[in-house]
C-alpha cells in the first residue's frame, strides 16, 4: 500500500466540494419549485407570510389527486394569518391522513414557514 492516511483522514476526499456544491442545488430547485407554484399571483409578500401560503399551495397540489380543485382562503387575523385549504371531496383523505397526522405535518410546515416571515400561521382545512 502506498497510501498514507493521518488521524482523521478516514471518509474525507476530494469529492466533499462536489456534495456541497450537489446539495446547494438541490435546496435552490425546492425554493424554485415553490415560487413557481404560487407564481406571480401571490397577493402576499415574504413579510405578510407568503411564504406559508406557498408552502400550504406546494403541499397541497402535490398530494392531491386534482391539483386544480386546491383552493386557499387567506384570513389576516390580529395573531397571524389563517389558510383555509379546500381540496376536492376525493382528496380529503389524502390530506388529512391517518389520524391527522398528515394535516398536522402540514400545519406544522406552514408554521415553520410562517415564522421565517415573523408571522403565526395556520391551517384549517375545510370540509365543503
Amino acid at each position: 500500500m502506498t497510501d498514507l492516511y493521518e488521524a482523521g483522514d478516514i471518509n474525507q476526499s476530494e469529492d466533499d466540494d462536489i456534495d456541497d456544491e450537489v446539495d446547494d442545488d438541490i435546496d435552490a430547485g425546492v425554493d424554485d419549485d415553490i415560487d413557481d407554484e404560487v407564481g406571480a399571483g401571490n397577493e402576499l409578500g415574504d413579510e405578510d407570510g407568503g411564504t406559508a401560503l406557498a408552502v400550504l399551495t406546494y403541499l397541497a397540489r402535490s398530494l392531491s389527486n386534482d391539483p386544480d380543485s386546491v383552493v386557499i382562503e387567506t384570513e389576516e387575523r390580529r395573531g397571524g394569518l389563517r389558510l383555509n385549504l379546500h381540496v376536492a371531496p376525493d382528496d380529503m383523505g389524502r390530506v388529512i391522513g391517518r389520524r391527522g397526522r398528515t394535516a398536522q405535518a402540514i400545519r406544522t410546515l406552514v408554521n415553520v414557514a410562517g415564522a421565517k416571515d415573523g408571522v403565526q400561521a395556520s391551517v384549517d382545512i375545510v370540509d365543503d
